[in-house]
């Protein structure tokens, strides 16, 4: 007997519940959390893995890199009409290798803050944690326009839109934001990623990545937080992993809002028309070390348990997607991982990959290819 939709997805929030969260013997495993500025190293063989197995693996991602344009020159061609800036070079493929809380394997260049593309979107879902957390947002399944009203959501369409679906990526949300059409039509606007025009369809009832509502979305949280964005992200979440102080969520030129009589930014969830999330893989991986424990930071629950558990349960329309998450419940997205590794994804390619059944964070940067194959190989050599 073929099980129904909601016994599935049922059956997936089982599994997340279990193989996310630390339950006792696994918060025991993880009491070891870096220091701010430093991050204690063990050998493979210390921790049981095939020093030669993930020697390989490395030397795999070392030779895949990916053939973006080094000096952003295809970024335009990309993506279209750019709103935000850029560096003037990006570094090489590098990565860092989490297992069971301690460096085991590092490459390339790691200290290099560069764009991180789409993991921006990850970001804001952490960002959104913290507003359940402190009751900004109550209730995520409410309309958007009942707390925000700015007039993006003035419309009968855009009213019906709520948090969830925001965080889903189903909102259909109508309009424009910083000069981009959330339609996608145009190619000097949107570049090689312009859509067709489509009819839309009700809030919640398509997935859609759509980068212009997810800046809906940002500017959404500034409102509700009444502070930009990246204030809140230092304050509530970086500072307290013990991130560095290189990282930096650049506005586009014309993000900025009025607020307080004072402009603030308002940021992106990408780089997709520059700006973004500038970081090095060593803040990527605290990020990613953050969530594999569930939210908790050394005995502090910087996000709601619940939230991270519904964070990682698939939506109804989307392609293995949870919140701002790419998943594996399917096996598609992460082929050869487990259904409870998850991911955050950016262009380029920019990835963080997190596998709570090997109490693994895997970021590999500016690569070629799924960023399966590394974390896979790297699984392979735990003995």
């Amino acid at each position: 007997m073929i099980p129904s939709r909601r016994g599935v997805l049922a059956l997936v929030a089982a599994i997340l519940v279990a193989g996310t969260v630390p339950a006792s013997a696994a918060a025991q495993a993880a009491s070891y959390f870096p220091p701010a500025g430093q991050w204690a190293r063990k050998t493979p063989a210390e921790l049981g893995m095939d020093p030669d197995k993930l020697a390989a693996a490395v030397a795999f991602a070392q030779a895949h890199e990916t053939t973006r344009a080094r000096d952003f020159s295809d970024q335009q061609q990309t993506f279209g009409q750019p709103l935000g800036s850029l560096p003037t070079r990006r570094a090489a493929t590098n990565g860092v290798v989490i297992y069971k809380g301690h460096v085991v394997a590092e490459f390339g260049d790691t200290h290099a803050v560069d764009p991180t593309y789409s993991v921006a979107k990850s970001m804001l879902s952490t960002v959104a944690g913290i507003a359940v957390r402190d009751g900004r947002i109550a209730d995520l399944d409410a309309p958007v326009g009942k707390t925000v009203q700015d007039g993006g959501y003035a419309s009968a369409r855009n009213a019906q839109v709520t948090w969830k679906q925001h965080l889903q990526q189903e909102t259909e949300w109508e309009g424009s934001l910083w000069g981009k059409n959330a339609d996608f039509v145009g190619k000097e606007a949107f570049g090689a990623g312009e859509r067709k025009p489509r009819a839309l369809e009700a809030p919640g009832k398509h997935y859609e990545y759509n980068d212009v509502r997810i800046n809906r979305l940002a500017l959404s949280l500034l409102r509700v937080f009444g502070k930009a964005v990246p204030d809140v992200f230092q304050q509530e979440v970086m500072d307290p992993i013990g991130a560095s102080s290189t990282w930096k969520w650049v506005p586009y030129t014309n993000s900025y809002v009025e607020l307080d009589g004072k402009l603030v930014p308002s940021v992106s969830g990408g780089t997709r028309w520059g700006g973004g999330m500038w970081i090095d893989s060593w803040d990527m991986a605290r990020f990613g070390y953050l969530w594999l424990r569930g939210g908790n930071w050394a005995g502090r629950q910087i996000l709601p348990p619940g939230y991270v558990r519904q964070a990682l349960v698939p939506s109804e329309h989307g392609p293995d997607y949870g919140y701002l998450f790419w998943l594996n419940t399917k096996g598609k997205n992460l082929p050869g991982l487990p259904p409870t590794a998850y991911a955050a994804l950016g262009a380029g390619s920019n990835d963080i990959v997190i596998s709570p059944e090997h109490d693994l964070v895997v970021v590999w940067r500016w690569h070629a290819g799924n960023t399966a194959e590394f974390s896979r190989r790297v699984i392979e050599a735990i003995r």
